[in-house]
């Protein structure tokens, strides 16, 4: 019996986790990307000799990921070396204050009593009542949803009582903290959403304790070194991985497509799973006609999350006395959100985000130099956001002395190579829809069978992973939109998908002691050349872009 052909269009890592699952049920997986490097938006940004994650920077709950592994034969830990960070993060209050995240829940206390005493013991009734809660979700967010009856399963109905959807993830988190910045420290995890906390549903409040429970990694080389391992993987397990080869059509058999085109040549199959952007690759690759649910006008009218603008800066020396992860919380934290979600302006005091990744990863610099990677969160495209080249040089500017805030106020004079990304980049380079990297909103009226089902409803013998279905946007849950997707494909083309239940449910497969731990300042890692880092292609902005810097050793910013 012949093999069935599966083609994938994108390796991001819902592609690649589906690559290898299908690939050890038997099947012959073929892997279309337009990119010349795995990984999509988890991939390995690299320029003059210093590496960076294009996109996700925090690795958690890696319970889902090692699953995966495990089915296959493979042990995550042990393949992607990785470390525990303590603190995990910290989150700076422009309305004064910071917290130091720990998974200490004592020293969480001690550090909340310290900004409003009458929370104390806020965050240890949070942690016990989320444990209940990810206990019950959990078979929900593990199963295919392919319409309203779907939540009428019996194992579904104790997980109701936990959604309340009446409340926003503010108004849930306000009854466990009365202090404003304590509220914001325990849900700005939405924006991995691309949504504000008091617009995402109080579901989410399971994301912030996944960090307190279950840890905050950095994998050594960074996110985008899994995306790249899982690849070599793949490619032993015998998936055809080809990149550079965009996918330009698909031939059809009604409403059934039997073929994969690109530039070089067209690839049959018997199932496609589609890993690219959503809307982007809907618009683009499948005719308006065939898709009665998902026509281009209905993915028009849909709620998208918001943007980001990045810059990724090579800099001399090292701030050792910032941690691994910063997120500084804009003073009037509502104005920002409005103006992101609402009015669709730039902020013009935005929070943002700082990877300082070298404390404890020296390989992503030259000897002598570190990275930082900043992140502001920014309204997607629309008739009322430009990207000219003003607005660029003028947010960039505005960032850069936004750093002031976390206590760096001499990076201009430090950066010798940087590159910009903004909403209209992400849109034009990547492919991503409007530019909203996080991809559909996650509001109620967009998730389980109301977000487009993994197996793709419009289409026959058609499946997706990754953000823009079920169960959404962030690392964990696209992993598992793999494991949801095999399960729904490969039993249709003969293939036996108990490997993929067996490994399910068994926590911790092969996870680092508690005391294997890389606080901040400590300098764990390896080099550039141990990691395997691919190159990639400048965006849209870069200065000082020699092929290679000169750093002094003994330059450091304390």
């Amino acid at each position: 019996m012949a093999q069935p052909k599966i083609v994938i269009v994108g390796a991001g890592p819902g592609g690649l986790a589906a690559a290898m699952q299908a690939a050890h049920a038997g099947a012959d997986v073929t892997v279309l990307e337009k990119q010349p490097r795995v990984g999509g938006r988890t991939s390995t940004h690299q320029q003059s000799g210093f590496s960076f994650d294009l996109g996700p920077t925090f690795f958690l709950y890696p319970r889902v990921l090692a699953e995966i592994f495990a089915s296959v034969g493979r042990n995550l830990w042990s393949e992607v070396p990785m470390r525990r960070l303590d603190p995990q993060y910290r989150v700076s209050f422009g309305a004064g204050g910071r917290l130091d995240a720990t998974p200490d829940i004592e020293e969480m206390e001690r550090q909340i009593g310290a900004l409003c005493p009458r929370d104390v013991g806020g965050l240890t009734r949070y942690m016990r009542d989320n444990r209940q809660k990810l206990a019950k979700f959990r078979p929900i967010l593990e199963a295919a949803f392919n319409g309203p009856a779907d939540l009428a399963r019996l194992q579904f109905l104790p997980a109701l009582q936990w959604l309340r959807p009446w409340r926003s993830l503010a108004t849930e988190l306000s009854s466990y903290f009365s202090d404003p910045r304590l509220m914001i420290a325990f849900s700005f995890q939405s924006k991995y959403l691309g949504m504000s906390p008091f617009r995402c549903p109080s579901l989410f409040s399971i994301l912030s304790y996944l960090e307190y429970e279950h840890g905050v990694y950095h994998p050594l080389g960074g996110c985008g070194r899994v995306s790249q391992r899982m690849a070599e993987l793949a490619q032993d397990m015998g998936v055809d991985i080809r990149l550079n080869e965009a996918v330009t059509g698909f031939d059809f058999r009604g409403k059934r497509p039997t073929a994969v085109r690109t530039a070089d040549r067209t690839y049959a199959c018997d199932s496609l799973v589609i890993n690219a952007d959503f809307a982007q690759a809907m618009r683009s690759l499948v005719p308006n006609e065939l898709r009665r649910r998902w026509h281009d006008q209905r993915i028009a009218s849909k709620k998208f999350s918001c943007s980001t603008f990045m810059l990724y800066l090579g800099v001399r020396g090292l701030y050792r006395d910032l941690p691994h992860h910063t997120i500084h919380i804009a003073k009037d934290y509502e104005k920002n959100l409005r103006q992101i979600e609402v009015d669709f302006t730039l902020p013009d005091d935005p929070s943002f985000y700082v990877q300082n990744a070298c404390v404890t990863d020296p390989s992503l610099a030259p000897e002598g130099c570190s990275t930082l990677y900043i992140l502001v969160p920014v309204p997607h495209l629309s008739p009322g956001t430009t990207w000219d080249a003003a607005t660029r040089q003028r947010y960039r500017d505005l960032t850069l002395d936004q750093l002031k805030q976390i206590g760096l106020d001499d990076v201009r004079e430090r950066i010798v190579t940087e590159t910009m990304v903004t909403p209209a980049d992400w849109q034009s380079q990547y492919d991503v829809y409007r530019g909203a990297t996080f991809n559909l909103a996650h509001g109620l009226d967009q998730m389980l069978h109301l977000r487009p089902h993994n197996r793709f409803e419009d289409l026959e013998s058609v499946y997706l992973v990754g953000g823009g279905t079920h169960p959404g946007s962030g690392l964990p849950v696209i992993y598992e939109s793999s494991r949801i997707t095999c399960k729904e494909m490969l039993p249709r083309l003969g293939l036996d998908t108990q490997f993929i239940q067996a490994t399910q449910g068994l926590d911790h497969l092969g996870a680092p002691k508690p005391d294997e731990v890389a606080r901040s300042g400590l300098a764990f890692g390896v080099r550039n050349s141990e990691v395997g880092t691919l190159q990639t292609p400048r965006s849209a902005s870069t200065a000082s872009g020699a092929d290679a810097v000169a750093c002094s050793a003994g330059d450091s910013a304390d």
